[in-house]
C-alpha cells in the first residue's frame, strides 16, 4: 500500500512540474488586433480587406484570404483612416528592403509604438527580412530603421529602450509590447 502511495505522489509531483503555466496568455506579450496610444488620443487597429490577395512567396505563390490593413482611430474626432495599407505599402517597402525579392504586407510586421505617440518601429515577424522599418504617423513617412537609436529587441516580442531622455531625468527604461495582426498568430 505504501508503494502505491509513493507511486501516486511521484506521478502527481512530476505532472505538476512539467505542466505549462496557466496564467500566461499571448495577450500578455502582444497587443493582438488593436493598441491604444500612450496618451489615449488614438487607437491603432487592423481591419480586414474585403478581397483576397494573390502574392508571390519565397517557396510558392499564396493567397491571403483575409488580408488586413493598419488603421488609426482618432478619439477626439471619432474618425478612422487607413494608415498602412496593401495599396501602397508593398511597393514602398520594396524600395527600402533591397535584399528581399518578394512582396511584404502590413500584417507581416510587429508594430512598436514609441512614447512620442508618433513613431512606429516595424519588425518583420514571419519573413526573412533583415531590415526593420520606421513609420512616422503624422507625416505618413516610411523609412529604414536607423540602428543608432539603440532600441533593443528582446526575444522578438518585447522592445526595451533605456537611457537619459533629457537632462532633468534619471536613467529610465521603457518596455514596449508590439501590435500584431490576428492573421500573424493563426
Amino acid at each position: 500500500m505504501s508503494k502505491f502511495i509513493i507511486f501516486l505522489s511521484i506521478i502527481f509531483i512530476s505532472t505538476n512540474l512539467y505542466a505549462e503555466p496557466k496564467n500566461f496568455y499571448k495577450e500578455d506579450f502582444f497587443y493582438i488586433g488593436q493598441m491604444s496610444s500612450h496618451n489615449n488620443k488614438f487607437t491603432l487597429y487592423f481591419k480586414t480587406r474585403p478581397k483576397a490577395v494573390l502574392a508571390k512567396g519565397e517557396e510558392y505563390n499564396y493567397i491571403t484570404d483575409f488580408p488586413q490593413d493598419l488603421y488609426i482611430y482618432n478619439h477626439h474626432d471619432n474618425t478612422d483612416e487607413s494608415l498602412i495599407s496593401y495599396d501602397w505599402f508593398p511597393s514602398s517597402a520594396k524600395k527600402i528592403i533591397e535584399s528581399y525579392d518578394f512582396p511584404v504586407f502590413p500584417e507581416d510586421f510587429a508594430y512598436y509604438l514609441l512614447n512620442d505617440n508618433n513613431t512606429l518601429i516595424m519588425v518583420s515577424a514571419i519573413k526573412n527580412i533583415n531590415v526593420n522599418l520606421v513609420f512616422d504617423i503624422s507625416r505618413r513617412n516610411l523609412k529604414k530603421y536607423d540602428k543608432k537609436n539603440k532600441l533593443d529587441f528582446i526575444i522578438s516580442s518585447i522592445a526595451k529602450k533605456c537611457g537619459y531622455f533629457n537632462l532633468k531625468e534619471t536613467y529610465n527604461c521603457n518596455y514596449y509590447k508590439p501590435l500584431i495582426s490576428n492573421n500573424l498568430i493563426n
